[in-house]
Parts: structure tokens; C-alpha cells; sequence
């Protein structure tokens, strides 16, 4: 039989997951069937329920409801205890595993695909929302010399450098505040699904600063254009989405597909 599998959001017409998924299964030979379930914005919980009900094995889960995933599962992967946000489910009978794979996603898009070293640089990661929270580890593990978490509340930005303290360098500011120049700034808010410019100012760029977004689309976001104009090199987050699924991927069905091959599909 068929296994199915979902991605679970709010908006979710954008997802390229069931694209990426398909790519995978038939490179390895899998017999899946994945898709998007726009979840409303007070019925996660609902929506996962009636998906296993219906014989769901496994969903991945994207913005707005990482944390209320994180809630949900009753068991939690290493990497999903420290990040407190999920954005992968497995269920099995009456369980329900929560892992957070968009860390290790990230860094794998940024340092091997991009060729972009993270050890030794200066770091903003603008937001302090679910998207951020499953990132900061795996960057700190890279050894920065900083990794500052901008937030419009700087108290969120607070809490989660108090969190990571003990894993590296990890500072808080509200946006008002920031001092740049920085080497990589990492959009993980969610202003470019309004297609609106996070309360930054051009100081935060240097010629040259990568700037990354977690967002990705046909077009480039509003805040990799305003990057560009700011002399700054730029990347959206479909490499990493590739890279997040390949996880999720591996840990719904043990096998890893070669993402290079269908990143380099998606991109052409």
C-alpha cells in the first residue's frame, strides 16, 4: 500500500514539499504519496488528527505552527527538545515523534551548497519565532564568533540567547539596536510571506555580507532585493527546504536521496 504523508501550514498553496517529495521517492524507489494540508489557524491539532485517522504516517510542518507541533508530540528528538519547535511529525499507532530538521538543513544549504563557511563570522538571525529557534544550535555548532537574534521583542530575543547561552556566542537585540555590520544575515522571520522588508537598516550589510531567506518564491523576496542594493550576495531557502526534506525523508523512510540532483532540477 501507498504511505501517505503531508505538509501541514497556513498559507500552504506555495509549498514546493509535495514537488521535492516526489523527486525523492522516485529516486529511491519509494511508493509515497505526499501533499499539502492547509491546516486553519486555530485547528493544527484537529487537522494532524484527522490526517493519522485517515492513515497519515508522517507530515511535515511549516509556519505558523512549529511550537503548537512541538506541543502536540508526544515523544522529541534531541535537536527538537533544544529548539522547542518541530517541523517534522512521525506517527506510529498512538505516537507521535517530533524532530526539527530545518537546523541542519540551513547549514548544509549555506556551507556545502553555497560554499559559505559559518565558523569565525559574525551572524544576525532576524526573527525569534519557531523558524528561528530550530536553526540556532546547529549555527552555533559552526563556532561563530557571534550569532546575534534581532526580534521587535527584544524579551523573545532574550529568552532564546538565555536558552542556547551554554552552546556558543549568542547575543539579543531588538532591531532598533543592531550594530553591524554582519558577515551572514538570515532572514527567519515571516515578513517575506506579506512581502514586506523586516525593520532593519542598511548597516546591517557590508559588500559582500551573505544574506540568507528562509522564504523562497519565484521572484526574490523583499528583503533579498533591499540585501542587493546594500552591495550584499544573496540566497532563498529552497536549497534548504531541500535539504530539511531529505531529514524528514530519511527518517520516515531510511533511506537519503541525493539532494544535489534535485536541487539542481527545482532550480532549473
Amino acid at each position: 500500500m501507498t504511505d501517505t504523508y503531508a505538509v501541514i501550514g497556513n498559507p500552504i498553496e506555495h509549498s514546493k514539499s509535495p514537488e521535492i517529495h516526489a523527486h525523492f521517492a522516485r529516486q529511491t524507489g519509494q511508493d509515497i504519496d505526499y501533499r499539502r494540508l492547509l491546516a486553519p489557524l486555530d485547528g493544527f491539532a484537529q487537522t494532524v488528527a484527522a490526517f493519522i485517522a485517515a492513515g497519515g504516517k508522517g507530515a511535515n510542518v511549516t509556519v505558523p505552527f512549529k511550537l503548537e507541533a512541538c506541543a502536540l508530540a508526544t515523544r522529541l528528538s534531541a535537536r527538537a527538545q533544544a529548539a522547542g519547535a518541530v517541523n517534522t511529525l512521525k506517527f506510529d499507532g498512538d505516537a507521535i515523534l517530533g524532530d526539527n530538521t530545518d537546523g541542519v538543513g540551513l547549514v548544509a544549504d549555506i556551507v556545502r551548497n553555497a560554499g559559505v563557511p559559518l565558523a569565525g563570522r559574525r551572524i544576525l538571525l532576524l526573527g525569534a519565532g519557531g523558524a528561528a529557534r530550530g536553526v540556532i544550535l546547529p549555527l552555533l555548532e559552526q563556532a561563530p564568533t557571534a550569532l546575534v537574534i534581532a526580534n521587535r521583542s527584544a524579551a523573545k530575543a532574550v529568552a532564546l540567547a538565555q536558552q542556547f547561552a551554554a552552546d556558543g556566542p549568542i547575543l539579543a537585540s531588538d532591531f532598533a539596536d543592531l550594530e553591524g555590520p554582519f558577515d551572514i544575515v538570515i532572514n527567519a522571520t515571516a515578513a517575506s510571506l506579506s512581502a514586506t522588508l523586516p525593520p532593519i537598516t542598511a548597516d546591517v550589510f557590508r559588500r559582500a555580507t551573505f544574506a540568507y531567506d528562509l522564504m523562497y518564491g519565484k521572484e526574490p523576496s523583499v528583503f533579498m532585493r533591499f540585501a542587493v542594493q546594500h552591495g550584499a550576495v544573496v540566497r532563498d531557502g529552497l536549497g534548504m527546504l531541500v535539504e530539511q526534506a531529505a531529514e524528514s525523508f530519511l527518517l520516515w523512510r531510511g533511506v537519503r536521496p541525493d539532494t544535489a540532483l534535485v536541487l539542481a532540477q527545482l532550480r532549473a
